[in-house]
């Protein structure tokens, strides 16, 4: 397969959270800021990538009898790595994020791109699904993130656009809902005006 096609795929027509609405407790939990949602993504992206090569590279030697068990050992030692060198070198991102980098391992996307991907591709096309997924994720995240933080705060990135302060509710957990709930309907208006 052609690695930017799976790339493109991964970012538009798989998008995890605006196509597939996988991974609904990090995407609601962690994007009260543009910086917390796009360090989440870019966080799953590493273990989708790392995670997806292993997988592909090892799918001939596990058994089926113990394929997720494996994918879920697989999965989680990256997450454990990542945990570790952002506790030592990032830890005010440790502090904001949280459980959610340990629950990375239970995310479905990844559970799911090891299972319907990485497990019948090779090691190179793994990798770009990886990549084009974890994309797809940032992205979502970082918009979700961005739009929050700029209606509850007045600011994006920690730099404030206007004076005064935002409406709380958009940081608050139903601002989530709602703003992810407008960005779904206008993805789905775009599909249906292309077709």
């Amino acid at each position: 397969m052609n690695g930017l096609k799976i790339i493109i795929n991964g970012i538009i027509k798989e998008n995890p959270t605006f196509a597939l609405l996988l991974g609904m407790c990090p995407t609601l939990a962690t994007t009260t800021s543009a910086s917390n949602g796009m360090a989440m993504g870019l966080c799953t992206m590493f273990v989708l990538m790392c995670s997806n090569m292993a997988i592909s590279a090892i799918k001939n030697l596990v058994p089926d009898k113990v394929r997720i068990p494996v994918f879920i050992v697989v999965i989680a030692a990256f997450v454990s790595i990542l945990q570790l060198v952002i506790k030592a070198y990032l830890p005010a991102l440790d502090s904001s994020l949280g459980i959610f980098i340990p629950l990375i391992v239970v995310n479905c996307i990844i559970l799911g791109r090891a299972e319907a991907f990485a497990s019948k591709h090779n090691v190179s096309d793994s990798l770009f699904d990886g990549i084009g997924i974890g994309l797809g994720f940032t992205l979502a995240l970082t918009l979700l993130g961005s739009l929050r933080e700029i209606l509850g705060a007045g600011s994006i990135f920690g730099l404030k656009l206007f004076s005064g302060d935002g409406m709380l509710l958009f940081i608050l957990p139903p601002g989530a809902f709602i703003v992810l709930g407008y960005l779904i309907a206008i993805v789905n208006n775009i599909k249906e005006k292309k077709k």
